[in-house]
């Protein structure tokens, strides 16, 4: 005979990121039976895996940490915005300071999470083959943790190293005296080559679209000026939480085209000169959804980068006339340094628009007009953002269908945090929440916090299964598009749309208001957590 017994855990998180680590800590303090998994050998989340040279926050401190008192009180940070090194030994300063270590399995990666419809409970099996039962499963693996790395022609024939910049190996790569080719210059491959060319003997950068990137004006933190500072945290925290974008401040509520050329002008100089996102998430009201509004900022980014190339032809594939798409519709990343850097005479641009890469070669890249010779190639060319880490789980619901098939004609989710057919699943950081959109520790914390309510009124209630209704997920998902259609973030191919994945399902896969989504996620709750299915189930337990 089989024995009836309680399931392992009440609830597994898996991901020890931002969002991963406040849940774990909020379950613990409601006082359930919570552990945490996570593949990394430490915790930090995307901080773990992206180490690569020059890896850094594009939110400033104190925006990008916890809120809570007992972590940054005794904390302080060395820089604006810190890089990888920092960002690990803060989530060991938390980890300590909540005392979290005893909850954590690290180097403990997910094999498959299939839920079991007569127990009532999820199985959770490592690559090992050892499995782990618990009532609730708690992605956060966040939304950018399947890198993806585009299909080259003869690239196992190249006698080099390749990597991708969100697999860095861990002992890292000297590019000191390298031959180097970075392909991409999203934020990652602008990250890389700011560092690669000051030693690397040649670095090659290809680029398929101009970044819109924005001066990051970073800055040396004193302790004793934090101190001072710290006295504001709990109004920037709380005013976080209010913003569209999970930040210190909110877009102006004037459109661009309502004052003159010398207001206008005024405005995005005094965001241009703070540096930071601001000239993203804090310009005028209409930026993002006007295109004669956003053209003018275009037009300003354009003639301040252009002043930094002496180069006209190269200032034309860097910063060109005409917008290769509204400014803000794909992220702006934060340079320091990246547009000097091709006056370097160890630095080169190839426009893959007017020269493609047809194949790799054994000691070069291939593109339609030659070859270009490296012995590093690094793949700086972004995620499956949003679907890609929770697909790569092999998560089956109901029926044994998997989220791979739920999710082939496009994604849904209620809320950005649940899918029906998959019950007692709830995810953070995931496709149509905030997320792309939002500060993380923002988001992870505003999510983190609904969604332990959510499971004590489900225990207070004695209700043992929960599942999305499929009319709200439809809605919900029918709601996304709309905004998004009322925004000019369809006229980009973005991962925000996930039009950089070949066969994915073009939508805006980010929720595009923290504030309005935390709005939304409360009147749920209030209305008694609607749009959800409930029920107490019969058997105690899982059988083993």
């Amino acid at each position: 005979m089989t024995e009836r017994t309680p399931p392992d855990y009440d609830a597994v998180v898996v991901g020890a990121g931002f969002s991963g680590i406040y849940l774990l800590h909020k379950l613990r303090e409601a006082g359930f039976n919570v552990v945490l998994v996570d593949a990394a050998a430490e915790p930090g989340g995307i901080w773990y895996w992206n180490r690569y040279p020059g890896a850094r926050v594009d939110s400033q401190v104190p925006l990008y940490e916890f809120s809570l008192p007992e972590l940054w009180r005794p904390w302080s940070w060395s820089e604006r915005f810190p890089g990888w090194e920092e960002l690990r030994a803060y989530f060991r300063h938390v980890c300590d300071t909540l005392a979290l270590w005893p909850l954590m399995r690290m180097g403990w990666k997910v094999e498959n999470a299939r839920f079991d419809e007569t127990l009532g409970c999820w199985r959770v099996q490592r690559e090992s083959g050892e499995t782990i039962s618990t009532r609730f499963l708690l992605p956060a693996v966040g939304f950018a943790s399947k890198p993806y790395i585009p299909e080259l022609r003869g690239i196992g024939d190249f006698a080099g190293e390749w990597c991708h910049t969100a697999r860095w190996p861990q002992q890292g790569i000297d590019l000191n005296g390298r031959k180097v080719a970075v392909i991409g210059t999203g934020a990652s491959g602008v990250q890389v080559a700011q560092e690669a060319a000051k030693c690397a003997r040649t670095l090659t950068l290809f680029q398929r679209t101009p970044i819109l990137a924005l001066p990051m004006r970073q800055e040396i933190l004193s302790k004793k000026v934090q101190e001072r500072e710290k006295l504001d945290y709990p109004a920037i925290f709380e005013q976080r939480r209010l913003t569209s974008g999970g930040f210190e401040a909110q877009s102006l509520e004037v459109s661009a085209l309502e004052v003159d050329e010398a207001t206008r002008n005024a405005h995005f100089e005094a965001l241009w000169r703070r540096g930071g996102l601001g000239f993203w998430y804090a310009n005028f009201a209409d930026l993002l959804t006007d295109r004669k509004a956003n053209r003018h900022a275009y037009d300003f980014w354009r003639d301040k980068v252009r002043a930094r190339i002496t180069d006209s032809d190269l200032a034309e594939k860097l910063a060109p006339f005409a917008p290769p798409h509204p400014f803000g519709t794909k992220r702006p990343s934060l340079e320091q340094d990246y547009y000097e850097i091709f006056a370097q005479d160890n630095v080169s641009l190839v426009d893959l628009e007017a020269n493609p890469i047809t194949g790799i070669e054994a000691h070069g890249i291939k593109t339609q007009d030659g070859e270009v010779e490296c012995d590093l190639i690094v793949f700086a060319t972004g995620f499956d953002a949003g679907r890609g880490g929770l697909i790569d789980m092999n998560i089956a619901g109901t029926g044994g269908r998997g989220l791979s098939r739920a999710w082939e004609d496009g994604l849904r989710a209620y809320l950005g945090m649940a899918v029906s057919g998959f019950p007692n699943m709830l995810f953070a950081y995931g496709p149509l929440s905030p997320s792309g959109f939002s500060n993380g520790p923002t988001s992870a914390e505003i999510q983190g916090d609904w969604i332990c309510d959510f499971m004590v009124w489900l225990r207070n209630e004695g209700f043992d299964r929960f599942e999305a209704e499929p009319q709200a997920e439809a809605a919900w998902t029918e709601m996304v598009a709309q905004a998004g259609a009322m925004t000019l973030f369809p006229e980009a191919d973005s991962w925000y749309m996930g039009a950089n994945i070949p066969g994915k399902k073009r939508q805006l896969i980010n929720f595009p208001s923290v504030s309005i989504y935390a709005a939304s996620c409360e009147d749920v709750a209030r209305d008694g957590y609607r749009g959800f299915a409930t029920s107490k189930f019969a058997n105690e337990g899982c059988i083993i």
